[in-house]
C-alpha cells in the first residue's frame, strides 16, 4: 500500500512550486517598488517601472499583487529601498557584479559578504570588477571573459546558486565561462 496516499506527493510538490514562485515574486515586487519610487506610478513616463510589470506578467504574477506593491512605494511610511551594486571575485578569478534591491544596505551586504566567504569568493572594492564589463543597457556584459577549471566550475555553480537563493539579490553578472 505504499504511495497509496496521492495527495501527500502533490502536496509537497506544490509547496516547493509555491515557494519558487514567492520567491520570484518577492523580487519582482520590490523591482516595481522602487521603479515606482523613483520616477512615480505613471507608466508611460516611466519606463522602469513599465518593464518591470511586464516582467510580473510575463511570471504570471497576479495583478492584485503588482498593484499592491505600486501602493506599497507611494505610502509614507513604506521602507525605503535601494538599488545596490557589489563587486567581487569568485572562483578560478571570475569577476562578478551583483545587483541587489534592498531596505537595509548594511545587512545585505554582511549578507552577502559571508555567502561569498563560505564559497571561496571575496567581496571587492567599487570599481574592482567593473572594469571587466561593459553596461549594456541595464545589464553587464563581460569584455573579457575567463575559463574555469572542472573544480572551479562546480564552486562557481555552488556559489551562484546560494546568491540566486538570497532574497536581496536581483542579478549576477560574471565573466566565467563554465567548460
Amino acid at each position: 500500500m505504499s504511495g497509496h496516499n496521492k495527495w501527500a506527493q502533490i502536496k509537497y510538490k506544490k509547496g516547493a512550486t509555491d515557494a519558487k514562485r514567492g520567491k520570484i515574486f518577492s523580487k519582482l515586487s520590490r523591482v516595481i517598488t522602487l521603479a515606482t519610487k523613483e520616477l512615480g506610478t505613471d507608466p508611460k513616463i516611466n519606463s522602469k517601472l513599465a518593464t518591470a510589470t511586464e516582467e510580473a506578467k510575463k511570471a504570471n504574477m497576479p495583478a492584485d499583487n503588482i498593484e499592491r506593491a505600486i501602493k506599497k512605494a507611494s505610502a509614507k511610511e513604506s521602507a525605503e529601498l535601494k538599488e545596490v551594486v557589489y563587486e567581487a571575485y569568485g572562483p578560478g578569478g571570475s569577476a562578478l557584479v551583483i545587483t541587489a534591491v534592498t531596505d537595509n544596505s548594511n545587512r545585505t551586504t554582511n549578507e552577502i559578504k559571508h555567502l561569498l566567504s563560505e564559497h571561496g569568493a571575496k567581496l571587492g572594492e567599487q570599481g574592482s570588477a567593473m572594469w571587466a564589463f561593459q553596461k549594456s543597457g541595464k545589464d553587464f556584459v563581460a569584455k573579457f571573459p575567463t575559463t574555469l577549471s572542472e573544480n572551479d566550475s562546480k564552486k562557481f555553480d555552488a556559489l551562484l546558486s546560494a546568491l540566486d537563493d538570497h532574497d536581496d539579490v536581483q542579478e549576477v553578472y560574471s565573466n566565467a565561462e563554465i567548460k
